[in-house]
């Protein structure tokens, strides 16, 4: 951590949030015409090529005790984001963005059960909380329920399962080697998965891609470096801002105007993550899992 540069953090997470809702409104812009699975390639495989001169010139990728749990959290990786794609294709940004913050009690709850660490009485009632905000926003049985948000949900436990193994493995790797292969493994799956779906698409969606793909390299750039800044206790609550930010640009895009429950069951969600993860002290901050 460098002291002192507490503000330039705050400032890297904020331009962080934006590019994180820039990505959800790309996949809306494609939704229709380009399959999610695509999409998920494309992002990986672009942001493997804006980031290869960093990992040819900084990563030792043979130092690396792992292999294949390497492939296993890549493809984790990879199938949380194509969840949360889908959803983004067809659920409202919103509610979709909300729904995807219950993943630190995935991880809370994920941690308590797999890894036997220890969890305060906070993170249970803040586990409990939370599912109470995801029943508010997606309103099971009621007649306006959305079944695509389901979809953010399954990217949510998908996230963190792929958070629990790079806890381990970071005991044993570094950062840089871990961050390295999540992309470069990533790839080769998305286009095994990718084949079946695969129809050629047009410049401009490429374009779309391409940009998706930067935009997600430099996301991971600037948490990282944030991360490195200041405390994570400072930090992690700004990642918050996405939900107004999506919120202001599903409006500006798409005419999308959040309902109510999305407001009162995103606060319910954000105020359960926090004092969920609150409530539990982990031994070791890992690196961010942002590919």
């Amino acid at each position: 951590m460098q002291p002192g540069r507490t503000g330039l953090a705050v400032c890297l997470m904020v331009a962080a949030a934006f590019l994180n809702s820039l990505d959800a409104v790309i996949v809306r812009l494609l939704a229709g015409d380009v399959h999610p699975l695509m999409i998920g390639f494309f992002r990986s495989f672009f942001g493997l090529l804006v980031v290869t001169p960093w990992i040819v010139s900084r990563v030792d990728l043979k130092a690396s005790p792992y292999r294949v749990l390497h492939v296993v959290r890549a493809g984790l990786k990879l199938a949380s984001l194509v969840a949360l794609f889908v959803a983004f294709a067809h659920a409202p940004l919103a509610d979709a963005t909300a729904i995807n913050f219950t993943m630190p009690m995935f991880l809370v709850l994920g941690a308590w059960l797999v890894l036997k660490e220890h969890v305060g009485i906070s993170s249970l009632a803040g586990i409990v909380a939370g599912f109470i905000g995801v029943m508010i926003i997606i309103r099971p049985g009621a007649s306006g329920f959305d079944q695509w948000l389901l979809f953010a949900l399954a990217g949510a436990v998908l996230t963190a399962a792929s958070q629990l193994m790079l806890r381990r493995m970071a005991l044993r790797d570094s950062a840089d080697r871990l961050v390295a292969w999540n992309l470069i493994a990533t790839v080769p799956l998305g286009l095994i998965v990718m084949l079946p779906v695969w129809s050629m698409p047009s410049w401009s969606q490429l374009g779309l891609l391409a940009m998706q793909g930067a935009l997600g390299a430099l996301n991971m750039t600037l948490i990282t470096r944030a991360f490195g800044m200041a405390a994570a206790s400072v930090l992690a609550p700004l990642d918050f801002l996405r939900l107004p930010v999506v919120a202001l640009m599903a409006f500006s895009f798409f005419a999308e105007v959040p309902a109510a429950q999305t407001w009162i069951g995103a606060a319910v969600i954000i105020g359960a993550a926090i004092i969920g993860t609150r409530g539990m002290t982990w031994r070791r901050k890992p690196p961010v899992d942002k590919p």
